[in-house]
């Protein structure tokens, strides 16, 4: 059975009927607009079905965005990455495309309402920082953010799936590289010293990662959805369904852990002694609004676990090399399998199952995210997901574009290779080599202690902006250890100035898009690790973890420099050295001639 459904992910359905009763509960509510989030109350990327209400209402199933419905129309938000997208999985006719953030929605709201007008929200589904961005936005307009008691979207979905209910499990403390007493422990000591005497935690892989515990609540994010309180003497409160926990995982959390049911979560905020530490970019909007009606001192601060979760340890590095050392073989055996094929006989979903076989028997727990099977012009689909509706044929001259990974035990995985099917199409040779080039810049990046994100992002599309050319995403995002593909706070792009440390492991994933033709995206993911300098200064720099071939047969060889031949060549020679082994036959074979020096 495949980790990947090829069904409609929205669940089909007759959007327009829900849309229009949603504003029959509008009016009932006597309000004249309603925000939609994509978001649960975890902020997470993933969501359960219960959550899905963005995807359920509009059909849009991408991982960002909102609706903003009012009584005559109805936005769907969406940036870069889901401008295709959000086009082939909306009704046009009842729904429209906004881009964002160029359109603010306070901008929209303008347009949209009368003076005076009533905009509904649901305060567990955003945050504080998002609320009153908003609101002071808003400011002089006449228009009002009205917290609702319950969510309208609830109200009017009759067959609304339960909450999960996924079995948790121990992550030992051998791949941790720390057990969780000593992770309270230290986070309590942090917050003892900043004078708070708790913190609310809703990140779903922050508490997993606090309480070396895994989940199976959501679809390839190996976590356990619930809240906790970490006091100051290192005492946490989950607030989690108790049909999650077996006794070995009750008895590996101990007597310092007090598991609660979730529906008892604002009663017991109501209880806590300030100052309670929350942090306003991901806490939601009601937990703010439940201590303030208690007179609880706040503090505003980050996620106590957010940057010691980010910053991996020997044991998790270990874990993620031995992890992509694995899938690095599933990968080329993967790729050699692709060549030997008649395309023409193949599907995008063919490729996925055979992909995620190979991933099997190299011992994944799951996919980490759903596949990205972009054949031809579902390439330039940035977030394309592959259904039953959509499944594309291979033909022989387009390019396929792979985005892939898997949760193994030890470490988590995603990497991208763009594939000619034959013989390189000509159109493709100069934006894939520029592409490439800027992720060779990076690899090779050395920078000082203190740079951020926004200071890289430029290295890796230098080459596309020179011919003007460009991509609409982020060029890199953070990955967790054995948790989600998709981690903060640490990324690489121009909206990121967190500060990279040693141990931080990114995505490094340049891109171009031609709508309607083809996608091109390289990515590996790489680890900041202490580089040479000279006397008296700090320097850091890449080491990439990922292993697999890049295709040769679009690379424009005369367009790069020689450092950057060098350092394709060192790496292809890593890729072989590293893999060649444990590889016979036909694949090794392959391998050998997919590294040869340029």
């Amino acid at each position: 059975m495949s980790f990947q459904r090829f069904d409609d992910p929205a669940g089909g359905g007759d959007h327009a009927a829900r849309l229009e009763a949603l504003r029959t509960e509008m009016a009932a509510r006597g309000l004249d607009a309603v925000i939609v989030p994509r978001a649960d109350a975890h902020q997470g990327e993933y969501v359960a079905d219960a959550d899905a209400r963005l995807a359920w209402l509009t059909g849009f199933t991408g991982s960002a965005g909102f609706a903003v419905v009012t009584t005559e129309g109805a936005g769907v938000f969406i940036d870069g990455r889901y401008r295709v997208q959000v086009r082939d999985q909306i009704d046009l006719r009842h729904f429209a495309p906004v881009n964002w953030p160029e359109t603010c929605p306070s901008d929209w709201l303008r347009e949209a309402l009368p003076q005076g007008g009533r905009v509904g929200f649901d305060p567990w589904l955003h945050t504080r920082r998002d609320i009153q961005g908003l609101e002071k936005a808003l400011h002089g307009t006449g228009i009002a953010l009205i917290a609702l008691d319950d969510n309208p979207v609830d109200a009017i979905w009759p067959d609304r799936p339960a909450p999960p209910v996924g079995a948790a499990r121990i992550h030992s403390d051998d791949l941790a590289g720390e057990s969780a007493a000593q992770k309270r422990a230290r986070l309590a000591a942090e917050l003892k010293a900043a004078g708070h005497a708790s913190a609310l935690m809703n990140l779903p892989d922050s508490i997993s990662w606090l309480l070396n515990i895994r989940g199976s609540d959501l679809p390839r994010n190996p976590v356990v959805q619930g809240f906790a309180v970490l006091s100051d003497d290192g005492h946490v409160a989950l607030f989690a369904d108790a049909g999650k926990l077996d006794d070995s995982l009750r008895a590996h959390l101990g007597n310092e852990v007090s598991i609660l049911p979730p529906e008892g979560l604002a009663a017991a905020l109501t209880d806590l002694e300030g100052p309670v530490r929350l942090d306003p970019g991901s806490a939601p909007e009601a937990a703010f609004r439940i201590l303030e009606a208690a007179g609880t001192a706040i503090a505003r601060g980050p996620d106590p676990a957010i940057l010691p979760k980010a910053v991996k340890n020997a044991a998790e590095l270990a874990g993620m090399r031995a992890a992509h050392r694995r899938d690095g073989l599933a990968m080329v055996r993967f790729l050699a399998w692709l060549d030997a094929q008649d395309h023409a006989a193949l599907t995008e979903i063919d490729v996925v199952r055979r992909l995620e076989d190979l991933r099997r028997e190299a011992g994944i727990l799951d996919i980490s995210f759903d596949t990205i099977m972009g054949a031809g012009p579902n390439g330039a689909i940035v977030h394309y997901r592959v259904t039953e509706a959509t499944n594309r044929r291979l033909v022989p001259g387009d390019l396929l574009l792979v985005d892939s990974g898997g949760q193994y035990a030890d470490g988590t995985t995603d990497i991208t290779r763009t594939l000619a099917l034959g013989q390189a199409r000509a159109d493709a040779v100069a934006p894939f080599t520029a592409v490439l080039r800027g992720m060779i810049a990076l690899s090779r990046a050395r920078f000082p202690r203190g740079v951020g994100g926004a200071h890289l992002d430029a290295l890796a599309r230098q080459f596309l902006w020179s011919q003007g050319m460009d991509f609409d995403h982020g060029t890199g995002h953070g990955v967790g250890a054995a948790l989600c593909v998709h981690e903060g706070p640490a990324r690489i792009s121009r909206a990121s100035d967190m500060p990279l440390q040693p141990g931080m492991i990114l995505s490094n994933e340049p891109g171009y898009y031609r709508e309607g033709s083809f996608g091109i995206r390289i990515e590996n993911l790489v680890v900041v690790t202490e580089a040479d300098a000279e006397p008296g200064r700090a320097m850091l720099g890449f080491e990439t973890l990922t292993l697999c071939p890049i295709d040769r047969r679009l690379i424009d060889r005369a367009a790069l420099a020689p450092e950057e031949r060098a350092w394709l060549d060192d790496y292809h020679m890593r890729v072989r050295i590293e893999l060649a082994g444990d590889l016979d036959g036909a694949e090794r074979d392959w391998l050998v001639a997919a590294t040869e020096p340029l």
